[in-house]
C-alpha cells in the first residue's frame, strides 16, 4: 500500500443512479481529488442539471480545498459524468485510464460518430497508465488496472484504501456485469483477485450500491469482508465457477436506463457533442442495430 498520510474521504450519494462520488483530501485547505462525479440527466426531457455536482462543490468550497484531479474509474454506462462542470467551477484536470482509447474505438463504430471524433483519448487532460502515480498535496494515488467490467477500468489506491469503481460491489450485491463491449468474466475474476490480494483491512470504496434488502446504502467495505462474504466471488469460488455464474447472470440483465446518453457523453470526457447549426447538441439512438 502507498505510505500516504491519512486521507479524509467524503462520500456523496446520487439516489437516481445509485452512484457515489468521493472527495479525497488531507484536511481543510488541502488539495483534493474528485472520483466519479455525476451530472443529473432526465431521459424524458433530455435536460441535464448539476444538482448532485453542486452538493460536492459546496463541500469543496466550504473546506477551502483545491481541486487537483477529476478522476473517472471508467466510462460509465449508468450515469453521465460532471467532470467538465467541476473543471469550469474549480479547475483541476480530467483523468481516466489510458485504455479508454479501446472503448472510444468500439463506440465510435456503434454510434457511427463522425471523423472529427478522436479515439486517442485527447478529450481527457491526462491518461493514467497502470501503476502510475499522481500527487495532490501531501497525498498521492496509484492507478490499478482492473479490466473486465469494461476493458478500461481503473481502481485508485490512496493510502490504505482502494476506490474500485464497478469492479466489486458490497458483499451482498456481488460483482459487476461483463457483457458490455470488451467485457470479460475471466478478466474480471482476475482483476478482482488483484484487489483481494491486498491486506484484509484495506478499505474498498464502491462506485455504486444496490441494497438487496432494507439495509441502508453503504459505500465501503474491506478486502477481508469481500473474501469472506461476497456472494459471487468469496474465497473458494473458482475462476470457472465465477465465469459460468457471471455469464449466465449477465444474459438475464436489461441494459442500464442511461447507457445510450452516458456512453456518448463519457467517452467525450463529459463534454457535450458540438452544437449543430441551431445551437443545440444532439445524441444518437441506434435503432435495431445489426
Amino acid at each position: 500500500m502507498n505510505q500516504n498520510p491519512r486521507a479524509d474521504v467524503k462520500a456523496f450519494f446520487d439516489p437516481e443512479t445509485w452512484t457515489f462520488t468521493y472527495v479525497v483530501f488531507s484536511g481543510k485547505g488541502s488539495p483534493c481529488v474528485v472520483i466519479d462525479s455525476v451530472l443529473n440527466y432526465d431521459p424524458k426531457s433530455g435536460r441535464t442539471s448539476t444538482r448532485s455536482a453542486d452538493e460536492v462543490i459546496t463541500f469543496i468550497q466550504a473546506e477551502q480545498l483545491q481541486l487537483s484531479w477529476i478522476l473517472e474509474t471508467h466510462a460509465h454506462a449508468d450515469h453521465l459524468t460532471a467532470a467538465p462542470y467541476f473543471q469550469k467551477i474549480l479547475g483541476g484536470k480530467i483523468v481516466i485510464g489510458n485504455h479508454i482509447t479501446n472503448v472510444q474505438n468500439v463506440f465510435k463504430g456503434i454510434f457511427n460518430l463522425d471523423e472529427q471524433f478522436s479515439i486517442d483519448g485527447s478529450q481527457f487532460d491526462y491518461l493514467l497508465k497502470e501503476d502510475e502515480s499522481l500527487a495532490f498535496g501531501n497525498l498521492s494515488l496509484k492507478a490499478l488496472y482492473v479490466p473486465g467490467h469494461t476493458p478500461a477500468c481503473m481502481a485508485y489506491e490512496i493510502g490504505d484504501a482502494l476506490f474500485v469503481g464497478d469492479t466489486l460491489f458490497m458483499p451482498d450485491v456481488g460483482t459487476a456485469r461483463c457483457d458490455f463491449p470488451g467485457g470479460s468474466a475471466q478478466t474480471l475474476y482476475r482483476s478482482i483477485q488483484k484487489i483481494l490480494s491486498y491486506p484484509d483491512e484495506t478499505k474498498l470504496y464502491m462506485c455504486h450500491d444496490y441494497p438487496p434488502t432494507d439495509r441502508p446504502v453503504a459505500y465501503y467495505t474491506t478486502v477481508g469482508e469481500e473474501k469472506k462474504s461476497n456472494i459471487h466471488v468469496h474465497a473458494g469460488i473458482s475462476e470457472d465457477d465465477f465465469i459460468q455464474m457471471r455469464n449466465k447472470r449477465d444474459a438475464t440483465l436489461d441494459m442500464p436506463n442511461l447507457i445510450l446518453p452516458s456512453i456518448q457523453i463519457n467517452i467525450r470526457a463529459g463534454h457535450l457533442p458540438e452544437p449543430e447549426a441551431n445551437g443545440n447538441s444532439y445524441l444518437k439512438i441506434p435503432l435495431n442495430m445489426l
